[in-house]
Formats: structure tokens, sequence, C-alpha cells
């Protein structure tokens, strides 16, 4: 497998960590509290006092850090090795010399090196697992590291068929350009939606709503929207999973699912499920996996 810096100089890897880092000048308290209740909301605790946290493709680091405010044992891992100075950064800043937070490069296609991590209450993977050239063999190695009774928390890219696509092409586009060309592509391959997210806020007379969508976009996950469209506009690799190959995938391999939120259109299906324990597997009670799915229907938001 080609190294990280190889995939980059030949336009097959967006520089996840670059961006990552620019982030990290943005971050604030706020933020970070923002990332914290993302936590608590999707995994339904007050706290992670006691538990294990596997953060996969940790990126700035923003998730393993609230993940650690909250009380977890965090151990933080990322292919880029920018990403992984984030997360380090981040860990000097707030946890300098602490035990309880590890943060190292690793690849999650690496099957004997995941297994050598052991096995976590809470594995984490947002966003990532899209972006590694091979997602079905990347959700593989994820789940025999959650420990029964654990919960994997893992959100990926929608499968919008031809949409999809095109969108593949673009951002394949984007990792071939010259540097200074990229964020001007980035703008441009943008813009006819944010002109149409405009154009709608002012025939409804609401164009605060717009300009809202930009600076309260904090409230989203503690994330910035500016970044955020850097990373989808280059996100390359990129691949998709309709919410219910995802749930076939992880009910075949012992899993229930107990919370669902989609995203809309292009955007990230997020998922949380639980690992049952043997008992369980040997006789599995899929209700609450189909009420779970059927209720999101039902809301339409999948």
């Amino acid at each position: 497998m080609a190294s990280h810096s190889v995939e980059v100089s030949r336009g097959e890897r967006f520089e996840f960590g670059v961006n990552w880092s620019r982030f990290l000048l943005t971050l604030d308290d706020e933020r970070i509290s923002r990332a914290q209740e993302s936590l608590r909301t999707m995994l339904e605790v007050d706290n992670l006092a006691g538990k294990r946290f596997l953060d996969i493709g940790a990126g700035s680091g923003l998730f393993s850090l609230a993940a650690r405010r909250l009380g977890a044992q965090v151990h933080s891992l990322d292919y880029d090795p920018q990403s992984v100075a984030c997360a380090a950064e981040l860990k000097r800043r707030y946890f300098p010399d602490d035990a309880e937070w590890k943060v190292e490069q690793g690849s999650v296609l690496d099957t004997s090196y995941m297994r050598s991590l052991g096995t976590f209450d809470v594995v984490y993977s947002w966003g990532a697992l899209h972006h590694t050239g091979r997602m079905w063999q990347a959700l593989e190695n994820v789940h025999p590291l959650v420990a029964p009774g654990g919960h994997l928390f893992i959100a990926l890219y929608n499968d919008t068929g031809t949409q999809s696509a095109r969108w593949r092409r673009i951002k394949a586009t984007y990792n071939q350009l010259p540097r200074f060309l990229r964020v001007p592509y980035a703008v441009a391959v943008s813009a006819p939606g944010e002109i149409k997210s405009l154009s709608g806020t002012l025939l409804r007379l609401r164009v605060s709503e717009y300009v809202r969508s930009w600076t309260q976009y904090k409230s989203n996950r503690g994330m910035s929207r500016w970044h955020d469209l850097i990373d989808w506009v280059g996100g390359h690799p990129y691949e998709t999973a309709k919410p219910e190959e995802v749930f076939d995938f992880y009910r075949e391999r012992g899993f229930t699912l107990t919370k669902l939120k989609c995203g809309a259109g292009l955007g990230c299906n997020e998922f949380v499920f639980l690992k049952l324990g043997e008992e369980q597997r040997r006789a599995p009670d899929s209700t609450t996996f189909t009420q779970t799915y059927d209720s999101a229907l039902k809301q339409k938001t999948c």
C-alpha cells in the first residue's frame, strides 16, 4: 500500500490534516462544548467516565478531546500525519502528560495493527471510513474492536446514485489541481448550492436564516462551515453507502441499531450500534433495529 505522502503527491488523497490544522485556529470553548453534547446525545449518556474510547480518523482531535473531557480513556489514531499532529496539539493544550489519552498514527486498513489495539467501550469514527479507499474493509476491521455491550458510532456519506458519482469526479479533480487553484475551484463548485440556499431565504424574506447557517454553524457538533466545505469538496477517496446496507452489514456481525440520524441528500448518516453478547447473538431480537429504521423512514429522515 502506498504511503500517505505518495498518495497525496499523486493527487489521490486530500490532505485532511492541513485543513484541520487551520480549523484549530478557530477552536474555542463553545465548539468543544458542542462536541461534548453531540457525543452525549448520540450515545445517550451523561458522561464517559470509566469507558475506553477509540477515535478512528481523529482528524482535528476535537472529539477525542470531547471524549476525554467526558471522562473516557482515549486512544486517537489517524492515517494522516498532520491530523495526528492536530490531535497531539489538543492533548498538549488541554491534557499535557496525560497517560489516559494516547495519540498515534495508524491505518484502519492495517488488520494486524487494528487487532493489536484490544477492545473498547466506544469505537467512534465520524466521516472517516468512507475516505480510506476501501470503506467496506474498514467497516469490517472496526467491529472486532467493540467490546460486548459496547457501542459503535460511525458516520458515512449517503449514497444518492448519480449525484454521488458526480461528486466523486469533482473531488478527484480538486486533488489533481495545482494548489493555488483548489480554493477557487471549491468556491466555484459550491456556488450553485449556496446561491440556491440564499435565493430560497430571499424569496421567503428570511435571509437571516442563510446568514445564521454560516455564523452559527458551530452549533453543529462544534464544527466550522468553511472548513467542512473544503473538506467536502476535496475529500478524496470518497465512497458512499445506503443506510440499509450498513444496517445489514452490522446486523450480520452481531450488532443492533440503537440510534440513527440521517443526513440530507449527500450528507452523512450517523449510526450508533450496540454489540450484543454471545447469548443475545445466538437468539437475536431485531425488534429494536427494525423499529429504529422504520421510525426514521416515517419521519422521512432517511
